[in-house]
């Protein structure tokens, strides 16, 4: 088992609180008009989030190592963690971030789970700690990973290392980098795009280190207008709880008033805006489906 690669997320603590009250010293002293800014009840829903995600994370890493462990123990591929290979598995574990990303923005039962991050209004550093409560449903996406012999301390490794930078792309205090670095990286200007919940910003810009993948397919909108933070609907509660649950309850009602099994399997795997058309009430179905109750529009 590799032993030599660092904590990332506990070594990148005291940076995180430092930068977090750096960027609020900045909002309060020098005030953006245009930008959101930080609300103290937010603020705290999201900090209590992710210190939230940090336990629950404990209970779902039992399974999902296990899981991992017996994929690594039936491949006869190893790859062994050596100077070449830590940036070349990065670029993977990216790759396969990529499409987990996509696909919870898309699967409606997915997109539960990542709801929570997208659902304050604000868009500030402590916006980067607003993290599910039921991060199971992401494990499947990184199996290949672990089947080509990557180890799976090495996958933590780099998905730590993947989520601690995209700890500084929540901000509207950094404009637009060089053009060379915002063609190749995620950076603000990209994740806010990421953030937005107006029309041509939905579901873009998947990349979590880099932004090369959103261009290989299909996925990129530079930011152009002023983004609108938050859902298509938003939430009006800063209780963590309902902040973690609100998607799963939205489920379990449409499924409860669906009419057969094709609509409940729809309510669960189609998009998040997903509503049966029936012939009788097809205009009312198409102007449900317009409003995106709980979510954004699919795909």
């Amino acid at each position: 088992m590799p032993s030599n690669l660092p904590d990332v997320v506990l070594w990148s603590i005291p940076a995180f609180v430092l930068l977090t009250v750096v960027e609020m010293v900045s909002c309060r002293f020098r005030p953006d008009e245009d930008a959101e800014g930080y609300a103290v009840k937010d603020s705290v829903t999201s900090v209590t989030m992710g210190l939230g995600s940090l336990v629950f994370d404990l209970l779902w890493k039992l399974p999902i190592v296990a899981v991992y462990t017996a994929v690594y123990a039936l491949t006869p591929l190893r790859v062994p963690v050596v100077w070449w290979t830590v940036p070349l598995m990065l670029l993977a574990q990216d790759f396969f971030y990529y499409w987990s990303h996509r696909g919870h923005h898309v699967v409606r039962i997915l997109w539960a789970c990542h709801v929570v991050h997208h659902s304050s209004r604000k868009f500030n550093l402590t916006t980067a700690l607003r993290q599910p409560w039921t991060s199971l449903t992401v494990w499947p996406f990184y199996v290949p990973l672990i089947a080509c012999g990557v180890h799976p301390a090495a996958l933590a490794f780099c998905s730590s290392a993947n989520l601690v930078y995209q700890f500084w792309v929540h901000t509207e205090r950094i404009d637009r980098l060089p053009r060379a670095f915002e063609y190749v990286l995620n950076t603000p200007s990209h994740h806010r795009v990421h953030h937005a919940s107006q029309g041509g910003y939905l579901d873009r810009n998947f990349g979590g280190i880099l932004i090369v993948w959103d261009r290989l397919f299909g996925s990129f909108v530079a930011e152009t207008e002023r983004p609108v933070y938050g859902l298509t609907k938003n939430i009006a509660t800063y209780n963590p709880l309902r902040v973690a649950t609100h998607e799963y309850a939205a489920i379990a009602r449409d499924v409860r008033a669906a009419r057969g099994w094709r609509e409940r399997v729809g309510h669960v795997v189609r998009g998040p805006g997903w509503q049966p058309v029936r012939a009788v009430s097809a205009p009312l179905a198409a102007e449900t489906d317009a409003g995106r109750p709980g979510g954004r529009p699919a795909l």
